[in-house]
């Protein structure tokens, strides 16, 4: 597998290019717009095409680069089928299998940070058949989860979300590397770790929400809840396609 995250320390955010070098197909994950051709050219310098163009959800905090992406390379732009946008896309259905070569992607859907949240369950069948990474998107992070308050109900995506990670995330191998979609110094979560990756063992063990009961985790996250992100519906607008 040929696998390349992108850090953008200044805000906490990354985006991540990964797919099979023998079949020459890869996908990217969560791309900003400001920087789609630094994954084409990396994509190109792997001698790999671009077939998926997977957003995790429909990010508030940065303009997405997903559907430019997709359009420039050819590949599908993919949401979860419940995604609120007013543009084309490939809906993604929770357990369905995305091939790339000897890189399969299972896609969960775990919905609470947004309804149509999902992560992504990765496995490079030239090494194993096992599972080897999680893409967490913004519902788990490393020392934190991702807050619920955004796209309103915040009572109620906390209660999506705590049902999320306990019954699709905390049942996978402890082993499983976690790539979130933010580390420290986002918005999208409060008390998240500046080091961006984890594994499900750690987080089991180190990560204070994951053991708060369901009241517990409720209250917290709303209650800790940050200022939403600056120019957040102008955002939301660009990316679910609405925007002028």
């Amino acid at each position: 597998m040929i696998f390349r995250p992108f850090h953008y320390w200044d805000i906490g955010c990354a985006a991540y290019v990964f797919g099979c070098g023998t079949v020459g197909k890869c996908a990217v994950v969560d791309p900003r717009a400001d920087d789609i051709t630094t994954y084409a050219e990396f994509a190109r310098s792997k001698k790999m095409r671009i077939t998926h163009v997977i957003d995790t959800h429909v990010h508030a905090d940065h303009r997405s680069g997903g559907p430019k992406l997709a359009a420039a390379t050819g590949a599908k732009y993919c949401l979860h089928r419940s995604a609120d946008v007013a543009l084309p896309f490939e809906p993604l259905e929770d357990e369905q299998t995305i091939e790339l070569g000897n890189t399969v992607v299972r896609v969960l859907h775990t919905p609470g940070h947004t309804p149509e949240s999902i992560c992504l369950l990765v496995s490079d069948l030239r090494r194993a058949p096992d599972p080897w990474f999680l893409m967490t998107g913004d519902t788990m992070f490393v020392g934190a989860v991702g807050r619920p308050d955004l796209p309103g109900h915040a009572r109620e995506h906390a209660a999506t979300m705590h049902e999320s990670i306990r019954r699709k995330l905390l049942v996978l191998p402890e082993t499983l590397e976690i790539y979130p979609a933010h580390f420290a110094g986002s918005a999208c979560g409060v008390g998240m770790s500046g080091k961006p990756t984890t594994t499900i063992a750690f987080e089991k063990r180190w990560n204070p929400k994951l053991s708060m009961d369901r009241d517990q985790f409720i209250a917290d996250v709303v209650g800790s809840s940050p200022a939403k992100p600056p120019e957040m519906e102008a955002i939301l607008l660009f990316n679910r396609g609405r925007a002028e």
